[in-house]
C-alpha cells in the first residue's frame, strides 16, 4: 500500500487555521512556539488572530501555511506512528513542507528558506504590480497557444497546471486582462481572479529567484525517507543538485501539480493524506480521478477519517 503526503500552497491561509490542533495538542503548540523563537517574532499571533490583511501578505502567509502544515503533520505522525509516506509533494510553497516531511530538510532550515522566499517574493510583488487568475474549461495546449499568441512575453505566463480543466495564469494586470478576453473567445467556462498578493510563478518573480538562489544552494539537504515529487518536472527527484535547481526554478516556472499526482497514481499510490489549511488538493485529486483514496486533515474531526482508513 503506497501512501503520499500532500501539502497546500499559498492562498490556503486564513485567520485561525490550525487553532483546534494548537489548542488540543502540545506538539502543535510547540511547533508554533519553536517558529516564534526562530523568527524572533510572534508569527503565531498573526496566524491565530490576524488581522486578515497582515496574514495575507506574502511574507506572512507563506510562513504561516508552512508552520501550520508542519504542526498538523507532526500531530498526525504522532497519533499514527505506523503511517509513513512513500511520496511527499507540496503545491508551490507546500514543496518546502514536503521537503521537511520527507526528511530532506529539517524544520529550522526549511523555516529559514521559507522566510527568505516569502520576503523576496513580497518585495517582488511590491516592485511590480501583478496578479493571477484561474482559467476553467480549456485544454492545456489551447491555453499555451493562447498565451503565445497574446505576444506579451513580459506580461503573461502559465503558472499552475492544477487538474483537468483548471489552469492558472500569472502576470501583469495588462497580461491577465488580455488573456481573459482571448480565453473567453476560445470557449473558457470561467476566468476567476485569485486573491493573491502578486504574480507568482511568472517572470515578475525573477528578482526573488535570484535573491533566493544562494540560500537554497547553502541549505543542508539530507538523504530523506520518502521520495520527493517536485513541481517543476512533475515527477520524482532524488539527486541533491536537482532538488536545489528545481527549488530555484520553481519561483518563476509553472507548477506541474497534475503531472506530479499522475506520476504517483501510476506508481500505484492507494492513499493520499492532505495536511494543512484548506482542502484544495483533495479537490484536485477528484478531478484528476486518482485510483487511491484521499483524506484531508484540516480540523481535528478529520482525524476520524484517517482512523477509518
Amino acid at each position: 500500500m503506497k501512501k503520499a503526503f500532500l501539502f497546500p500552497g499559498q492562498g490556503a491561509q486564513y485567520v485561525g487555521m490550525g487553532k483546534d490542533f494548537v489548542s488540543s495538542y502540545a506538539i502543535a503548540r510547540e511547533t508554533l512556539e519553536e517558529a516564534d523563537d526562530l523568527l524572533g517574532r510572534k508569527l503565531s499571533d498573526t496566524i491565530l488572530h490576524g488581522p486578515h490583511d497582515l496574514l495575507t501578505e506574502t511574507k506572512n502567509s507563506q510562513l504561516g501555511i508552512y508552520v501550520i502544515s508542519i504542526a498538523i503533520w507532526r500531530v498526525v505522525t504522532h497519533l499514527f506512528p505506523h503511517l509513513t509516506a512513500d511520496y511527499c509533494a507540496g503545491l508551490s510553497l507546500g514543496e518546502y513542507t514536503a521537503l521537511t516531511a520527507s526528511g530532506r530538510l529539517n524544520f529550522q532550515d526549511a523555516l529559514s528558506l521559507v522566510q527568505y522566499r516569502g520576503q523576496y517574493m513580497n518585495d517582488a510583488c511590491e516592485s511590480v504590480k501583478g496578479t493571477m487568475a484561474v482559467v476553467l474549461g480549456l485544454e492545456p495546449d489551447v491555453l499555451e497557444s493562447l498565451v503565445h499568441e497574446a505576444r506579451l512575453p513580459n506580461d503573461l505566463w502559465i503558472a499552475n497546471y492544477n487538474c483537468p480543466g483548471q489552469i492558472v495564469i500569472s502576470g501583469t494586470l495588462k497580461g491577465i486582462d488580455a488573456a481573459a478576453k482571448l480565453a473567453k473567445e476560445r470557449g473558457a467556462k470561467k476566468i476567476l481572479p485569485l486573491q493573491v498578493y502578486g504574480a507568482f510563478h511568472s517572470g515578475l518573480m525573477e528578482f526573488a529567484k535570484k535573491k533566493l538562489e544562494s540560500h537554497i544552494n547553502e541549505a543542508p539537504l539530507c538523504a530523506g525517507k520518502s521520495m520527493l515529487i517536485m513541481n517543476v518536472p512533475g515527477s520524482a527527484v532524488k539527486d541533491d543538485s536537482a532538488v536545489r535547481s528545481y527549488l530555484i526554478e520553481q519561483v518563476t516556472s509553472p507548477v506541474k501539480w497534475e503531472q506530479g499526482v499522475r506520476f504517483m497514481d501510476a506508481q500505484g499510490t492507494s492513499l493520499y493524506v492532505e495536511m494543512g489549511p484548506g482542502r484544495t488538493l483533495s479537490g484536485f485529486n477528484k478531478r484528476i480521478l486518482v485510483s487511491g483514496k484521499t483524506v484531508s486533515i484540516e480540523k481535528i474531526e478529520d482525524l476520524k477519517n484517517l482512523e477509518e482508513v
